[in-house]
């Protein structure tokens, strides 16, 4: 399945940002919204700042127009205002992205313990993510940090218990 790219992609002054408060707030949206998709799509947890800029995201060889390092920063910032992002580094240079948050990939994988009748079962982390009972949902594939924080959000709703086994940490659900 190829990615559908936004009209604003094929429109040059899309990479340029622009003066006018009122134009840079629709601008900035347009891009979150993109750079969430895409990395929806590409299951695309980590990005690099400066591998950002050469990526197809931020690249349009088509019409020869990319975003400068400066303005992605501007993006990941609002990105990071929303919730969505979360820098690794000082420099900010690498960043965790959440195109969707901890408490909506809980609330997934709930749905699917609670549809399967699995609530008072326990998981290791791997069978979760990487089982073959879990290949055709959405969080199949989804990295242990992501996991481990969604746990936490179902955790806090009384909804599941992380917990320490031989070979490493499992859930139980409620």
């Amino acid at each position: 399945m190829s990615f559908e790219w936004p009209w604003q992609y094929n429109f040059p002054p899309f990479f340029t940002l622009q003066p006018n408060v009122d134009t840079r707030q629709k601008q900035l949206a347009a891009w979150c919204s993109l750079v969430l998709s895409f990395c929806r799509q590409s299951k695309l947890y980590t990005l690099d700042l400066l591998e950002a800029q050469e990526s197809a995201v931020f690249n349009n060889h088509k019409i020869h127009r990319k975003l400068s390092v400066e303005a992605i920063q501007v993006v990941f910032e609002e990105l990071r205002k929303k919730g969505n992002l979360e820098w690794l580094d000082k420099n900010k240079s690498r960043c965790l992205v959440m195109w969707r948050r901890p408490e909506e990939w809980g609330k997934l994988i709930y749905q699917w313990v609670s549809k399967n009748g699995m609530v008072n079962s326990v998981f290791t982390l791997y069978e979760l993510t990487n089982g073959d009972d879990t290949e055709n949902e959405e969080f199949h594939g989804l990295e242990d940090w992501m996991l481990l924080r969604s746990l936490q959000a179902l955790q806090a709703d009384g909804k599941a218990e992380i917990i320490a086994m031989d070979d490493g940490k499992g859930v139980k659900f409620f």
